[in-house]
């Protein structure tokens, strides 16, 4: 019996060594140059205090275009108001100028190779993503209040197009111009 204890006993301790051993060895020591937690479980670090926001910016045009600009998918090729009405609205020449200065912050620079919020509207992308239908509601509405492009750049870097309310143009009609 006593044998028993003994062994049960030197089975304990040995089991707790190795868990010690364990812990330990997932401890990275101060002067280690393993890499922060967050950064071994796939997250990124924090960015520096220093770090320029300009990095962040999705790809766009910080000059008018020189020359021609492509054409807008045709209106005509949705079913529903809501893209009929915001295709409209993209194809005019000056609001495509405008368009063309704008960043798009759905990522379809990344993803699909947007150079500019017009190409949302080049190809059928904003036709299925609320963030570059209210991108643009937004550039319509601040160029009708008189804004360069320069200044609607500044705001939807700021994020004042996420307040926009689409609803207006869902109805089967454009708002009055």
């Amino acid at each position: 019996m006593r044998s028993k204890a003994l062994m049960i006993a030197a089975i304990s301790c040995v089991s707790l060594a190795g868990f010690a051993v364990g812990v330990g060895a997932r401890q990275p020591a101060a002067e280690s140059s393993h890499p922060p937690a967050q950064q071994q479980a796939g997250q990124q670090p924090a960015a520096p205090a220093d770090a320029t926001p300009k990095a962040t910016i999705p790809a766009h045009h910080e000059e008018a275009p020189k020359g021609p600009l492509p054409q807008t998918i045709d209106p005509a090729q949705f079913p529903d108001p809501l893209n009929q009405n915001l295709y409209r609205l993209a194809s005019d020449p000056k609001l495509k100028r405008v368009l063309y200065q704008q960043p798009c912050y759905c990522g379809c620079d990344k993803h699909v190779g947007h150079t500019s919020l017009l190409d949302c509207y080049v190809d059928r992308h904003a036709s299925v993503c609320d963030v570059c239908r209210k991108e643009m509601v937004y550039a319509y509405e601040q160029s009708r209040k008189g804004k360069t492009p320069a200044q609607i750049r500044k705001d939807i870097i700021g994020g004042d197009w996420t307040s926009v309310d689409l609803t207006p143009y869902r109805a089967a009609a454009t708002p009055a111009q």
